[in-house]
């Protein structure tokens, strides 16, 4: 395994985490406990990226007369436009 250094600053919150990940033994450091973090976020991502495509899929492959109408064109986009936002601004929410 390859690595890369690199800088980086954290807030107080995700700081105390990696801190506490390391005080548990679950990690050895602060850098591993960051690093596992971001491989369990990726994996997470990617299995809900999956998921996406699968549900899309399935219903691209739905009989038209099966299909739903659309009541609201306007806010049937909402909810996506709010999960993709939140992903161009993680730092506004700390849960991330």
């Amino acid at each position: 395994m390859s690595v890369h250094k690199q800088s980086v600053s954290f807030t107080k919150t995700a700081f105390a985490f990696a801190r506490e990940l390391v005080e548990a033994g679950e990690s050895p450091n602060v850098s591993a406990a960051v690093s596992g973090e971001l491989a369990r976020a990726k994996t997470a991502r990617d299995r809900e990226q999956a998921m996406f495509e699968a549900e899309l899929q399935r219903r691209l492959t739905l009989p038209v007369d099966q299909w739903q109408p659309v009541s609201d064109p306007a806010s049937f986009t909402a909810e996506a436009r709010a999960v993709l936002a939140a992903r161009a601004n993680p730092d506004s929410c700390d849960n991330h």
